[in-house]
């Protein structure tokens, strides 16, 4: 890129933004100039309208757009032939098989884990910094884990490994494996990786809700000749329920987008193609955008279930209230 390219990449982005900030000064000019009856209504509309607007464009549009993109072919032509592929197809089928068990271990075990770890170092010297060495996983891109763990599963032929976990195999006197290219063992080894991220996020939130059970119940639980099991089971994991359930949807929905992962460290070869990944495989690599399309729309449908599930919890949680 020349200088003349660079000073011009950055003339737009002044642009844009100086095309922002006359639009929202415009809007709050107009919001202050309208009429005193009814100014709350028209304050709202003017703040409201703008996000509206840009939701519309860049979600509801899209939206639309690709649910019918869905049941298209190449030619425009209407056809269910996008749907019949994504479940007939042994490549589509073990692709929807692998985001399914992904959904499946991903959640289950970072909450599991999250949740044992701070059971675990709940009020405890140096709990700051036990809970900071989990959370930093959080802090790396999905990109930056992926080609960390390649290293981690690294294969070399012959000599040195420098993949931890072949040196570990060479060390205790076994062969070196190309994980990656070994199914269905690669899957797992991916599931991982989301693992280590997640689990920092589950241990904050849960730590979180484990400390905002009253002392009170604790103690009386204690008095009752209860062991640690059972006031775990009794008094812990009934009070923190509510925060079980947002940590498993949230990991959930995100388990079921994740395409960095798969894309940095396999690009879905070997069976290892999950929905996103797949999806971005027909629409932008093999110029299928109805297959694509098609599996975006199976991927909303299968967030729908966990959406429906979390907005019936909240309002009988209201209802409790």
């Amino acid at each position: 890129m020349t200088t003349a390219d660079l000073l011009g990449k950055i003339l737009q982005v002044v642009m844009a933004l100086v095309i922002f900030a006359a639009i929202i000064g415009l809007l709050i000019f107009f919001i202050d100039k309208a009429p005193k009856k009814g100014r709350d209504y028209w304050q709202l509309a003017g703040f409201l309208l703008p996000a509206l607007i840009l939701v519309a464009i860049g979600l509801v549009y899209p939206a639309i757009r690709t649910s019918l993109l869905a049941f298209q072919d190449k030619s425009g032509e209407w056809t269910f032939d996008n749907f019949v592929w994504m479940f007939t197809q042994p490549a589509a089928i073990r692709t929807l098989i692998n985001t399914l068990v992904w959904v499946l271990l991903v959640p289950t075990f970072a909450t599991a884990v999250g949740l044992a770890y701070a059971v675990f170092i709940d009020r405890s010297r140096g709990e700051r910094y036990y809970k900071a060495i989990l959370f930093m996983p959080m802090a790396i891109s999905f990109v930056g884990a992926g080609i960390i763990w390649r290293f981690v599963y690294e294969y070399k032929g012959v000599g040195d490994q420098i993949g931890i976990l072949n040196a570990i195999v060479v060390a205790f006197g076994g062969d070196p494996v190309q994980w990656m290219q070994t199914d269905p063992i690669n899957t797992i080894l991916l599931i991982v990786v989301m693992i280590w991220i997640q689990t920092g996020f589950a241990m904050v939130l849960l730590s979180a809700s484990i400390k905002g059970i009253p002392t009170e119940q604790i103690e009386a639980a204690q008095l009752d000749g209860t062991n640690a099991w059972q006031r775990f089971t009794n008094v812990t994991l009934p009070g923190i329920r509510p925060t079980i359930v947002v940590v498993l949807t949230t990991i959930s929905i995100a388990t079921l987008k994740v395409f960095d992962i798969v894309r940095t460290m396999t690009a879905g070869n070997f069976n290892t193609s999950v929905v996103a990944n797949e999806m971005y495989t027909q629409a932008f690599r093999a110029s299928e955008i109805g297959r694509g399309s098609a599996l975006a729309l199976i991927l909303l449908i299968f967030v729908l279930p966990i959406i429906v599930y979390n907005v019936n919890t909240l309002r009988k949680q209201r209802e409790i209230r």
